[in-house]
């Protein structure tokens, strides 16, 4: 069987497409989760409605993240492979962007995909780190 991590790689080189979720086509980041989703469960846990790329920074309504508490696992244990991250890009933002540990320990690396560059695999350095606002874990199917 399959590990998130393992899915998502077959991901990388999908281009960026807002609100899309095909491997190959396009997908944004929510995209690329649901995409993972769908190859570990099946079917979506919930219908996902449309979407701004500002994902509501205008009312401060954190709707990502509590999609993810919803349907994920939140957790607090030690950083691993397959864990979703989910980043607040800006102080006082909303949390509206999402990436999955593809490796831990000393040179842990995420999977995202990012406006202009589409699915890769990326460092998870000091500065993605310090933006990481809550780790889940798969589980709820």
């Amino acid at each position: 069987m399959s590990t998130a991590a393992d899915i998502a790689k077959t991901w990388i080189g999908t281009p960026y497409i807002h609100q899309a979720s095909v491997k190959g086509v396009g997908c944004d980041c929510l995209g690329l989760i649901r995409g993972v989703w769908r190859e570990l469960y099946g079917a979506e846990p919930a219908q996902v409605p449309p979407y701004s790329f500002d994902w509501d920074e205008a009312s401060g309504e954190e709707q990502l993240w509590a999609a993810a508490e919803r349907h994920l696992h939140r957790t607090t244990a030690p950083l691993s492979q397959g864990q979703v991250i989910l980043f607040r890009m800006r102080q006082g933002a909303v949390a509206k962007h999402l990436g999955l540990i593809s490796a831990a320990g000393d040179a842990p690396r995420f999977i995202h995909a990012y406006t202009g560059h589409g699915v890769i695999e990326s460092a998870l350095s000091r500065p993605w780190a310090r933006r990481v606002v809550a780790r889940f874990e798969f589980g709820k199917a």
